[in-house]
């Protein structure tokens, strides 16, 4: 019997490992910033989340742009 690979399963799995480690990154650089005195007084996680995200997209952005 032959048996197909699911793509489906193989794309969530993808997915979830990238927002796993995009959650983990952001996590370690907050404290890492935190800990070194980096951030202004008012910022908090969200503000890492937004700015993480928004190189993120950059990112994503240029990938498609060179394609």
């Amino acid at each position: 019997m032959i048996f197909e690979e699911n793509k489906g399963v193989e794309k969530f799995s993808e997915r979830i490992g990238f927002v796993f480690a995009y959650f983990l990154f952001t996590t370690i650089l907050f404290f890492a910033l935190l800990l070194l005195k980096k951030l202004p007084n008012s910022w908090t996680y969200f503000h890492i989340i937004g700015v993480v995200l928004l190189i993120t997209l950059a990112g994503a952005g240029i990938k498609r742009l060179l394609k």
